[in-house]
């Protein structure tokens, strides 16, 4: 398929990058709904020779693949666009090689466009996308998990989501009127405010499946990629929903207890290398704690939004009947 830049778009790139002449080379994927698509971009002179652009146009007409059109969906996504710009501008800068992200270059909004552009990961040596992943693989986006976590432990998540992920029970109230697990719909405000609770708070990816991390050919490092729903919580929310995204009921059965060991040790020592003044136990007790107050979140917002999906299965429902007696 064709597809053209904005004239005020190319001469941003030339501007930022030096470069002669700027062409798509593909279209990676269209964002979801039709609010756009990902690019990569073929430069000639100038320091690159390949570039990620996510250029967002907000449609007139609204789709969505399961039927969700609501001015409330439309509007979370057009700010799930203006966080991830909001990430690239400012927060971007903090991590490093131990939590890799693309660099970023520029952004730039008009009327109903918003346009960012992004090192390309491929190029810079993650070349390599998963959807059967085994256990070291799984240890690299736990490490990197953890580095994030430990990062922004204790920090406020200005000018990102308040409550990070996109399955905030703020956010989603046409899926809770919908989900038939009354048990669950009824418990689902207090496991939200126990969720919010929390002492230890950091900033979640909010979107951390095995599809937003990008591995490298012949190390043992990731990237991870798609900062839309970044922002405030704690960051057991992002295990136990990766752990889902790459793990079936009987993996998730077995392995639970090895993931969360590995994922607090990992923890434990990204907060003393980078915070040494916080408290390591408290943070790994409170959390352990919430995992499955975390599971039994996502699990109500997946329910209420596509019954029938994969990731409904006898393990979730375990961990989520769980919770409701404690509660």
């Amino acid at each position: 398929m064709n597809h053209h830049l904005a004239p005020d778009f190319r001469s941003l790139i030339l501007e930022k990058t030096g470069a002669s002449e700027v062409e798509v080379e593909a279209v990676i994927q269209e964002l979801w709904s039709g609010y756009g698509h990902i690019l990569r971009l073929a430069l000639q002179g100038g320091q690159f020779t390949s570039l990620i652009a996510k250029h967002v146009r907000i449609p007139g007409e609204k789709k969505h693949p399961r039927g969700w059109t609501t001015d409330l969906s439309h509007q979370r996504k057009v700010r799930s666009y203006e966080v991830e710009s909001e990430w690239y501008r400012r927060w971007n800068a903090k991590l490093d090689a131990q939590c890799r992200i693309p660099g970023f270059i520029a952004s730039a909004c008009e009327d109903d466009s918003v346009f960012l552009l992004l090192e390309d990961l491929d190029a810079a040596g993650f070349p390599l996308r998963k959807s059967v992943v085994g256990e070291r693989e799984i240890e690299h986006c736990l490490d990197w998990l953890a580095e994030f976590h430990a990062i922004f432990l204790g920090m406020e998540p200005e000018g990102l989501w308040k409550t990070g992920t996109y399955w905030h029970l703020e956010t989603r109230p046409d899926e809770l009127a919908a989900l038939e697990d009354f048990a669950l719909r009824s418990a689902a405000p207090e496991i939200d405010r126990k969720l919010s609770a929390a002492k230890y708070q950091t900033f979640v990816h909010g979107d951390a499946k095995l599809a937003n991390f990008c591995f490298a050919d012949k190390s043992d490092r990731v990237a991870a990629v798609d900062f839309q729903y970044v922002g405030g919580g704690c960051g057991i929310k992002d295990v136990a929903y990766f752990m889902g995204s790459c793990l079936d009921e009987s993996a998730c059965e077995a392995r639970e207890t090895l993931i969360l060991d590995y994922y607090f040790n990992r923890l434990g020592k990204a907060i003393k290398r980078r915070q040494p003044d916080q408290d390591v136990k408290a943070v790994e007790e409170e959390w352990r704690e919430l995992f499955p107050l975390a599971w039994a979140d996502f699990h109500r917002f997946l329910k209420g939004w596509c019954p029938g999906h994969w990731k409904i299965n006898s393990y979730s429902e375990q961990v989520v009947r769980k919770v409701l007696q404690s509660l």
